[in-house]
């Protein structure tokens, strides 16, 4: 990962990278449901020791970026499946990071909030440069993408 062999790290340097370089967007958004949706997007910079207010601050850009600054103090539960995906976004862009994987985005969206979802995802490639590795079994969803690999039972194909 930016022309550095990651094998043989250990545990706590490969922890450090994931939150430093990566950033993670799950299918089943896995927010956390105490906290509201700027403390879930603040999350993975408690862990790199970033001030409060540098936090609020990058939360608050991070959240304005997928269209949700006005629901900033509401709570999962508060929200429809497609801004908790775009808070999951939020959260995965908030440390800045160049790979975003993403696990079926989209997977659980109707087809409108799946498009609003690959439009984030597409213009974070676009704009910030962020590469994005996303899993998808929608085919539609796929052919969105830069590139293309196919898997089947664990090796590529075609």
């Amino acid at each position: 990962i930016e022309n550095e062999t990651v094998q043989g790290f250990s545990d706590d340097r490969l922890s450090k990278l994931r939150n430093q370089k990566l950033g993670f967007i799950f299918q089943s958004y896995h927010l956390i449901n105490d906290l509201t949706v700027l403390d879930n997007v603040e999350l993975p910079l408690l862990y790199r020791k970033v001030s409060g207010s540098e936090r609020r601050r990058l939360a608050t850009e991070a959240l304005a970026k997928v269209g949700l600054s006005n629901r900033m103090k509401h709570y999962p539960s508060q929200l429809s499946g497609g801004q908790r995906q775009r808070v999951a976004i939020a959260r995965a862009v908030v440390g800045n990071p160049r790979i975003i994987l993403a696990d079926e985005p989209t997977g659980n969206l109707d087809s409108a909030m799946g498009n609003e979802v690959m439009e984030i995802l597409e213009n974070l490639n676009k704009n910030d440069g962020t590469t994005i590795v996303m899993v998808t079994h929608d085919e539609n969803m796929a052919r969105r993408t830069h590139r293309l690999v196919r898997l089947f039972d664990g090796s590529q194909v075609e």
